[in-house]
């Protein structure tokens, strides 16, 4: 039966969880205050650093966060250095069976990727006690990375904090069902950490005179694969901030082999002594959020500075290859062979009292929610035994457990010549909900207005139990979708050139923000939800007011050298043809869209040409290509005449693209395919090589390319597999 309320006393027939956190990690505890707070009473096993006399301060602090500590093991052997690492973990796993014992626990849940939680996980597994691990699946750069791997292949049920960590897990041949995309749940309490007093905090550690941003973070550990090489860059670094000549607060290292002699390092410079350093053991949680929020730049190769302090977009420089794999911000500059002083100090004068983009790489602030929502869908009566999903992986292999997640989503936004659209569209292709205002004419008030529609729209998601993963927006122009940038509009989308979209909306929704033509967005919708998904090469032709395309080619978008590929209304049919938007003439869009059919429609009406009987024009009502085709049905020569040529102009720009590009598919899509799609293959049967006669030409089947073609940017980056 699935747990509904974790009570953590070990009493007989009752439920119960266990909880295992460990000192060096910050991280670790303020998982534990944030997961067990809401109303839980949890049962805590104490290990490691905890039970140490000179670090008791921290002991203290989880004894004013509630938990129940029910058993403190002392198994740290003192020595840091690879053999005192194995001692404890040893150590450990003598200790640990009897308490497992005595507290029966349903789940453990083990955070990280220390040796101490190793060992938890080893009894566990051993024991054939549930295992729920937090933080697998991702990448650093020392012997963490083997442990954090090993604690995933005995485990059962996993939490990870970023898409990447998700896909390794899968990769490991983890069950996706037991894998929760959660985020970090130290993010719940980074995000929500309002202090104003926060300059009493900083005069606290680091001193009365010292100002916000003015000052440095310091918290470097052993890499234990490299002891030498790690002792020597701290040192390194130590130089490099005493001619920095900042104030600066720095952390001892934790506990693993080597931290020993960096600390004699410290103590040879005289850093304890030193007026410009403050060094300590330790500092509270939630003191420190505040120290690294605003700090001028916090420097190491501790995993904190490339994950929390990414949440505040302080700057952060991180040496050496301790946390080479992890996924990071752009706050932080990687000085990865940190092997001079200068290099360091050039790095510090690069980073210093820079202020970044706040990141949420690992997490939006509602982890905690999703993590209990998933343990309380644990099943105890099924199975203990791990069930391992082997190659070959499912095609589709997307978290299908949408009774306990949200609906995987995306916010699509299409700007169009005449209105401005949001919706929010499903894996599945659907739209949840659509928003629909006319397009502003000025660069303000559309900005505005997306902005306001988007976070709507994201609150909106939330009550229909969507889950937003990112923004795709479709627009009209000429885009660079590497920057987000709208380089050069069309004339129906005024003041709409050189306009940056996906900063404004990243910032304001903390989500990633996508950005392309309308045209290569029909063409993306096409190979997601609609007639090109599978093929490897088609193209997408939109006839609407203009006239737009996308080029699928090998699977892949093609957006060309300045982002001018697929510009396909303006393929010249005729050298003496129409004058065009562009500047040209003979273009197909002169011929075939919208405009160009309203602008031979108010000719007819002007020489009282265009209406036949059945048919009227109300004189508040523009002439527009509506009324010029339901005059061609009911029988205008003239019309008729229009739209023939119309379709012939059409079906000559795809001969070209048919000899051309060669795909294996072309499809026509908006309102006006169905008019010409007859046409099209009248004139490809006549015009055309006989050796592309026979691909095949079909009208989309898909209601709102644009839209879906934008959400299918965000769903296909997203929810990428790597297997």
């Amino acid at each position: 039966m699935p747990i509904n309320d974790c009570s953590v006393a070990a009493k007989p027939r009752e439920q119960t969880a266990a909880l295992f956190i460990n000192l060096n990690n910050t991280r670790s505890r303020a998982c534990a205050t944030k997961l067990f707070a809401p109303g839980w009473k949890s049962t805590c096993i104490l290990t490691g650093s905890y039970v140490f006399k000179d670090l008791m301060n921290t002991y203290r602090m989880i004894e004013q966060d509630d938990f129940d500590i029910n058993t403190r093991l002392h198994t740290i052997v003192r020595g840091e250095d690879e053999a005192a690492m194995v001692e404890s973990v040893g150590l450990a796993l003598v200790k640990l069976p009897d308490v497992l014992n005595r507290l029966k626990p349903d789940i453990m849940i083990v955070h990280g990727d220390r040796f101490d939680a190793l060992a938890l996980a080893t009894s566990a597994a051993l024991m054939n006690i549930r295992i729920l691990h937090i933080e697998g699946g991702e990448v650093s750069g020392t012997i963490d990375d083997s442990i954090r791997h090993a604690i995933t292949k005995l485990a059962h049920y996993h939490v990870c904090c970023t898409r990447s960590a998700e896909q390794h897990l899968i990769s490991m041949c983890e069950d996706h069902d037991r894998i929760l995309l959660a985020g970090c749940p130290s993010y719940d309490k980074l995000l929500s950490a309002k202090n104003k007093d926060y300059m009493s905090i900083i005069r606290m550690w680091l001193g009365d005179d010292v100002k916000s941003k003015d000052y440095i973070v310091a918290l470097q550990h052993p890499v234990t694969t490299d002891i030498k090489h790690s002792i020597k860059m701290f040192e390194l670094t130590l130089d490099a901030l005493i001619s920095f000549n900042k104030r600066t607060l720095v952390l001892f290292p934790n506990i693993d082999a080597g931290s020993k002699e960096m600390v004699r390092v410290m103590r040879k410079k005289g850093i304890e002594h030193h007026p410009n350093f403050r060094a300590v053991k330790h500092v509270p949680f939630d003191q420190f959020i505040q120290l690294v929020a605003h700090a001028g730049c916090m420097i190491g190769n501790s995993s904190c500075g490339v994950r929390e302090v990414g949440a505040f977009g302080t700057p952060v420089i991180n040496l050496g290859t301790r946390q080479i794999g992890r996924e990071t911000g752009e706050n932080v500059l990687h000085v990865r062979d940190a092997d001079t002083q200068d290099k360091i100090l050039q790095a510090l004068h690069l980073q210093f009292g820079k202020q970044y983009p706040c990141s949420k790489i690992y997490g939006d602030g509602n982890a905690v929610p999703r993590i209990l929502k998933f343990l309380k869908s644990i099943d105890l009566q099924e199975p203990l035994q791990k069930k391992f999903c082997f190659p070959p992986v499912k095609e589709n292999i997307s978290q299908d457990i949408d009774h306990i997640l949200e609906t995987l989503s995306a916010l699509a936004v299409d700007l169009g010549g005449t209105n401005l659209r949001v919706a929010i569209v499903s894996m599945k292709g659907e739209i949840v909900k659509k928003y629909t205002q006319f397009n502003p004419k000025t660069y303000e008030e559309r900005i505005n207005l997306i902005l306001q529609m988007c976070v709507e729209a994201a609150a909106e998601a939330v009550k229909l139990n969507c889950r937003i993963l990112g923004v795709g927006i479709s627009t009209g122009g000429r885009v660079n979708p590497r920057e987000g940038i709208v380089l050069h509009s069309t004339k129906l989308i005024q003041e709409w050139n050189s306009v940056d979209l996906r900063t404004p909306l990243s910032d304001t929704l903390h989500l990633p923000v996508w950005v392309d033509n309308d045209g290569n967005c029909a063409a993306l919708a096409e190979r997601k939800f609609g007639q090109g998904k599978g093929l490897e090469n088609f193209v997408t032709l939109i006839t609407g007011t203009g006239i737009g395309g996308g080029i699928i080619h090998q699977h892949e978008l093609i957006h060309g050298s300045s982002f001018c590929a697929a510009e396909l209304g303006h393929l010249v049919v005729s050298l003496d043809g129409p004058d065009c938007s562009c500047g040209s003439h003979g273009c197909i869009e002169a011929y075939a869209s919208g405009m160009a059919l309203q602008r031979e429609a108010k000719k007819l009406h002007d020489e009282d040409l265009l209406l036949v009987e059945g048919m009227s024009v109300p004189k508040d009502e523009a002439v527009s290509a509506v009324h010029l085709i339901q005059a061609a049905k009911l029988g205008n020569v003239k019309a008729q005449s229009i739209l023939r040529t119309a379709g012939t102009a059409l079906g000559l720009g795809v001969v070209n693209i048919l000899h051309t590009i060669n795909p294996s598919l072309v499809i026509l899509s908006g309102v006006l395919a169905s008019h010409y799609i007859h046409i099209v293959k009248d004139v490809i049967r006549q015009q055309a090589l006989s050796s592309v006669q026979d691909v095949d030409v079909v009208v989309s089947d898909l209601v709102d390319p644009a839209l879906l073609g934008a959400a299918s940017m965000v769903l296909d980056y997203t929810t990428r597999r790597i297997c």
